[in-house]
């Protein structure tokens, strides 16, 4: 019922990813659920489809009908009374838009007939007929979905991929640490030809070579030498640690790497939109996460980490009944399902899995995905762990290979 696509379809039944607590959405589940259909209706032959039901929840016999207007820019999904007043609408349209105001506890008036443009054709098999409208539909939606997360995912790879290649070496920035220890001794042995208002130093170095140094602002004459000292010390520092920041950032591109790929296998808009959700963009601006990824399953919150110090911080952020998960004996992002002490579908264990392996590996085949309770988990070394009291979930990851 979008404005730019309404149409009827047939489809298997997928429950969808965000639930929606809408006036209109609850209304439309307590008035509809497991109610009884009376009629169904196209008034005029026109845009219009009429569904006339008895809600299971009255105590008394009641109609309700629910009216799908197929009208382009007004699109919408009313829900009227017996006397034909709104109850609620998926739209609520003013008079300022339209001449026909549609609004809980106003009257509905009928919509004005349209000229029917292309000739009435005869479906010899109607359930075909709708099964293919969606078919067609979701392959139009597929490929749009993709295209726009395919970019979103491609745009954080490449900026990890510049931060990796601006990245200097260990080499570099050991000699670059050499030479500020080495300027700073030079300082330190002509301080006294150091001015306050001096913005450099001409002087010669230890094997006598004549070198001129740039003095830092805002810097008395005796702290300029602790000044370099420090630089020294910096670079220094980074030289040693400058391997565990290329491999975090090494293993984040592998993670959005490991995205791309399963995004591009991805088959239908519901497995996309499990993938990349975008419920996931908004709480993460609220919530400030920033070190792992988030995702939603059926209302319930997903952490991921993307490295192995992501996944460190994971098991520390875990409350004892959130839900942990691995793949077995593979090296693989961990994943955290908070549960808020609540029990898990099996749904939901399943779907989980599926992001552990797609977010981990590219490899098609059959893997063994183990969780159990935070609480169970016990951490070695690193993000090693040793895992008690567990479950398995099989997980199947599609490809070329399982596809032949």
């Amino acid at each position: 019922m979008t404005r730019g696509a309404s149409f009827v379809y047939i489809s298997d039944s997928i429950r969808p990813l965000q639930s929606y607590n809408a006036p209109f959405d609850n209304l439309l589940h307590s008035l509809l659920s497991a109610s009884k259909l009376l009629k169904v209706e196209i008034p005029n032959s026109d845009r219009i489809l009429r569904l006339t039901v008895s809600p299971k929840s009255a105590y008394k016999e009641k109609k309700v009908i629910v009216q799908f207007e197929f009208t382009g820019r007004h699109t919408n999904a009313i829900l009227i009374d017996e006397n034909e007043v709104v109850i609620e609408a998926l739209r609520h349209i003013d008079a300022n838009s339209s001449f026909r105001v549609i609004k809980p506890s106003i009257e509905l008036l009928p919509l004005p007939p349209y000229p029917q443009k292309e000739e009435k054709k005869t479906i010899e098999d109607i359930e075909s007929y709708l099964k293919d409208k969606f078919i067609d539909f979701e392959k139009k939606r597929i490929e749009g979905l993709k295209k726009q997360k395919l970019l979103s995912v491609a745009k954080k790879r490449d900026k990890l991929q510049k931060l990796l290649d601006k990245l200097p070496s260990a080499d570099s920035l050991a000699i670059e640490s050499k030479r500020y220890q080495n300027i700073a001794n030079i300082v330190l042995a002509n301080l006294y030809q150091i001015k306050p208002y001096d913005k450099k130093l001409k002087t010669y170095d230890f094997e006598g070579k004549e070198i001129t140094i740039k003095l830092p602002k805002g810097i008395v004459p005796n702290r300029i030498s602790e000044y370099f000292f420090n630089l020294a010390k910096r670079a220094k520092t980074k030289a040693k640690n400058v391997h565990i920041e290329e491999e975090n950032l090494s293993s984040k591109i592998k993670f959005y790497k490991n995205m791309y790929h399963a995004i591009r296998q991805a088959t239908s808009s519901h497995e996309l939109e499990l993938l990349v959700p975008k419920r996931a963009k908004a709480q993460r601006k609220r919530e400030k996460i920033k070190e792992c990824e988030l995702f939603w399953i059926d209302d319930y919150k997903v952490l991921i980490g993307r490295n192995s110090k992501e996944n460190q911080g994971l098991l520390k952020l875990a409350k004892s009944n959130d839900i942990w998960m691995h793949i077995r004996d593979i090296p693989s992002s961990h994943l955290i399902i908070k549960t808020d002490k609540q029990n898990l579908p099996n749904s939901i264990i399943e779907k989980a899995g599926k992001l552990c392996v797609d977010f981990s590996l590219t490899q098609a085949g059959d893997y063994d995905v183990d969780y159990c309770k935070r609480r169970f988990v016990k951490i070695q070394e690193g993000s090693n762990v040793e895992y008690d009291k567990y479950k398995t979930v099989r997980v199947r990851k599609e490809g070329i290979e399982i596809r032949k």
